[in-house]
Parts: structure tokens; sequence; C-alpha cells
């Protein structure tokens, strides 16, 4: 069975691919001015220790680019693997209904981890690299979001993006 007709059913479409590095800064003269993505706002994941951007592109594909927020571990491991240069951390399939897909990939017995269903504007869960060739794989079910204004490139490096440590990026 390959895996198109594995994941049959759990009604996935590509969002993003995410990249992780040790500085935003330094991923930006590659993803934004010389491939011409298009900012569309970011903030810091504080719980977890982590900061992000999307960009988005001419055919409406996007990046996501990720950071560590200072004293963050989140990504020391991910790190070790890259040998502290970052690189594709996760691809990421939006679903509408996240409880069905759970239930299907557990019942053709994928692991699953970092399930996360507390928060309706963003429920998740992640498969194993082991489980799809190495590569992080990110399901999620978007929910509904306030409308928030868009923080500037500089407020959000600033630490001033949507729920901001006002931590400026290294």
């Amino acid at each position: 069975m390959d895996i198109a007709e594995e994941l049959a059913g759990l009604d996935a479409a590509f969002d993003h691919t995410a990249v992780a590095a040790p500085r935003i800064r330094d991923l930006l003269p590659l993803y934004r001015d010389l491939l011409g993505g298009a900012y569309l706002g970011g903030g810091d994941n504080v719980v977890n220790g982590y900061r992000t951007l999307q960009l988005r592109y001419a055919n409406g594909s996007k990046i996501e680019l990720m950071e560590p927020l200072a004293g963050s571990s989140f990504f020391d491991s991910f790190f070790d693997l890259t040998r502290g240069r970052g690189g594709v951390h996760h691809l990421n399939f939006h679903v509408t209904d996240i409880e069905a897909a759970v239930d299907a990939l557990r019942g053709r017995g994928y692991r699953l981890f970092g399930l996360n269903l507390a928060e309706p504007r963003w429920r998740e869960v992640f498969l194993h690299p082991k489980e799809a060739h190495g590569v992080l794989v990110q399901l999620a079910q978007p929910g509904p979001r306030a409308t928030e204004p868009v923080p500037s490139l500089d407020d959000l490096l600033a630490g001033r993006g949507r729920r901001g440590n006002g931590v400026p990026s290294p």
C-alpha cells in the first residue's frame, strides 16, 4: 500500500513547510529577499520556546521560519542532528477533523506524539519521523481566530509579535 492509500480519508491538505535555524534573520536573505516570500505575520510560542513567521509566495505556497526563544531548549535535539545549522523542521497538513485523523492513524498503527486538543484555535498532532521516512509531519485543525493586527517584521523580530515575549531575536 502506498502512502496516498494509507492516508486516504484524512482529508489532509498541505499548508506549509517549516524551516528552523538558530536565527530567523539568517533565513530571511534567502526565503524573503532572493526567493520573494511576502511576510504574512508571526509570533512567539512562549510555552514551547520558539518564534515563527510565515512567508507566502506568488503561487500561494507558504514557508514558516522558526527560531528558539532565548534560553529555550525546544530545538536542541534538532540542532544536534543538523550540526547546529537547522533546516526543514516539519511539514504541515491541515485536516478538517483532527480527532478523526488521530483515530485513523492510530488504527493503522502509526506512532503519534504532541497531541494537543486544548487550544481551539490550533489543534494538532505529530506523526513521528520514524513513521514518515525521517520527516516530522504535523497535522493541524485550525479553528476560529479573532482578527488581529499583523505586527511588522521589525516588531516581530523585536519580540513584539503575537504573544511576543519582548526579547529581540538574535
